[in-house]
């Protein structure tokens, strides 16, 4: 930088390194671009998959496009912006991802063109916005209420799994998943972890896979004496635990005599004794502990008939609290009746080879669930769970919204004709901006039609004509050509697409507005100890993954 006398005056320390105006904006295009040509493959029913292998050498095969993001190893600053929207679409929706991060690649591209056209970055992030603004409101006068319809609820969940390679077992799937979302609609939050937990167990067949109004713990009994099935349980969940806590000091007890052990150990004994009485005075018979339970309360427990597990995921205390209506307890001689939860039966059973696992269930009124999985392996398995939580979040955001819209590119191809009428209002730049984005929105059905093995353009061109004769019909991937995507079942929850929209479009405009990047000089390994800096030798500068 020169300063007024015309010597440069430097601001930046040696070795950073600065791009400025559009060459910084190309690039952080290209990154971009990059990371939604990554996932534009595995877009729709016929998507193709990814094998992702991380640093240790196991594979993950999937078409879900956050999992694909979030095990991709991304070093470029932009790129990981539009992996963080991505993942934030996932979190706040649960499905819809693809279709955010291709639609931002594509309102990049179409900047990109805008740019070489000379219009101001600001011009172009003005256009997007009021173009996402008004997909949003077609978007939403579009919809249609659903409220309380299982049978749409079920053609979600449908949606949802298809091009996840599990079609075998998607009947069965969906409806499972229509159940668990039925079933904790009703909690607080949006996260469906909380309250549905998916356990699987390899081997088997698919159709084995069930709900259960209850949860499934990854536990066995605590001692082999104590019940293996309890009936009409009556459950106590207990953050404390059941055995002597260890002196946090240094301090030491001496006894001189052998009486004095006896009666040392008879206290202890008493203690714990009176714990176990507490916990049958209150009236249970399952008991599930945070932290430990000693030898002797073992003894104690058995000698009662009362089933117990030890080491519980603080997880599945809170998911075991919302199904059987139990309340935590810290100190188990300050426990009541009231303070238990309730199932029909509690029973540790044999899952697999020589795996125990404790199945609570029969819980009334469960708010929170569990969903067993079955299946041939482990990569099939992770897949069927990717598929099913996809699945669970949108059932549940129609259960929550009550509004749908149709599927397979209708909703796109109906926004793009709405925004190319509204820039045909205006007279500033903006409309170059909005036309574009029109483009990119409607690329998505233009992908559909690819990924299914169609020309695009005649695709493109069957919704277009389709959508002239006032009907909003989507692309039937069976055979390339327009069809009524309500008519077949075809439909997606509202949110799914207002979200997409929406995260695609901040995504692209944050990116728009760096016209600027400073990268600092990066640090240098310091050579080793009685090692000569000759003989040290600089890594070299990993070139950019996406």
């Amino acid at each position: 930088m020169a300063g007024l006398s015309g010597v440069p005056i430097i601001i930046l320390k040696e070795g950073s390194k600065r791009e400025t105006g559009k060459d910084a904006q190309r690039k952080n295009i290209m990154a971009a671009k990059a990371v939604a040509e990554a996932v534009r493959a595995t877009l729709g029913p016929k998507g193709m998959d990814k094998m992702l292998i991380d640093g240790s050498g196991d594979a993950t095969i999937t078409n879900d496009g956050a999992t694909i993001l979030r095990e991709m190893d991304i070093e470029h600053p932009v790129a990981k912006m539009i992996v963080e929207v991505a993942r934030a679409q996932d979190d706040e929706i649960g499905d819809g991802t693809t279709t955010a991060v291709i639609i931002a690649g594509e309102l990049l591209e179409k900047a990109e063109a805008l740019l070489d056209q000379n219009v101001h970055p600001t011009v172009i992030v003005s256009g997007y916005k009021q173009a996402q603004a008004r997909a949003q409101k077609v978007l939403e006068e579009m919809a249609i209420d659903v409220s309380g319809d299982q049978k749409t609820l079920l053609k979600i969940a449908q949606t949802a799994m298809r091009g996840k390679g599990i079609e075998i077992a998607m009947d069965k799937l969906a409806q499972i998943s229509v159940d668990a979302a039925l079933a904790v609609s009703g909690s607080p939050g949006k996260g469906i972890d909380d309250y549905v937990k998916i356990v699987q167990i390899p081997g088997g067949k698919i159709e084995d896979s069930v709900i259960n109004y209850g949860i499934v713990v990854e536990k066995e009994r605590t001692s082999s004496e104590m019940p293996k099935m309890v009936k009409d349980a009556k459950i106590l969940l207990l953050e404390g635990t059941l055995e002597l806590k260890k002196l946090e000091t240094d301090a030491k007890i001496t006894i001189t005599e052998a009486k004095n052990l006896a009666s040392f150990k008879e206290g202890e004994e008493k203690i714990i004794k009176a714990q176990v009485d507490a916990v049958v005075k209150a009236g249970a018979n399952v008991i599930f502990c945070e932290k430990g339970i000693g030898v002797t309360a073992q003894n104690y427990l058995s000698q009662k008939g009362i089933l117990a597990v030890r080491r519980v995921k603080r997880e599945d205390l809170k998911m075991l609290a919302l199904a059987t209506g139990a309340r935590l307890v810290g100190d188990v001689m300050q426990v009541m009746p009231q303070d238990l939860g309730s199932a029909e039966i509690v029973e540790e059973r044999k899952v697999g080879k020589d795996k125990q696992m404790i199945f609570v269930e029969g819980c009334k009124k469960a708010k929170a669930v569990s969903i067993v999985l079955h299946g041939v392996s482990e990569q099939f398995l992770e897949e069927m769970e990717r598929a099913l939580d996809d699945s669970l979040n949108v059932v549940l955001d129609v259960i929550r919204s009550g509004k749908i819209v149709p599927g397979g590119g209708a909703p796109e191809i109906h926004v793009a004709e709405k925004l190319r009428q509204f820039a045909s209002t205006l007279e500033g730049r903006e409309q170059l901006a909005i036309r574009a984005f029109a483009e990119a929105v409607e690329s998505i059905p233009s992908i559909l039609a690819t990924n299914a093995g169609f020309d695009p353009v005649d695709s493109l061109a069957g919704l277009r004509a389709k959508h002239g004769q006032g009907l909003i019909f989507g692309l039937n991937i069976d055979t390339g050509e327009p069809a009524d995507m309500l008519a077949m079942g075809v439909v997606e929850p509202l949110k799914v697409k207002t979200q997409a929209i929406k995260s695609a479009a901040e995504a692209a405009t944050m990116v728009l507005r760096v016209d600027d990047v400073i990268a600092a000089k990066r640090e240098e390994m310091a050579p080793k100890p009685g090692q000569s800096p000759h003989d040290y030798t600089m890594p070299q500068m990993p070139m950019p993954h996406y």
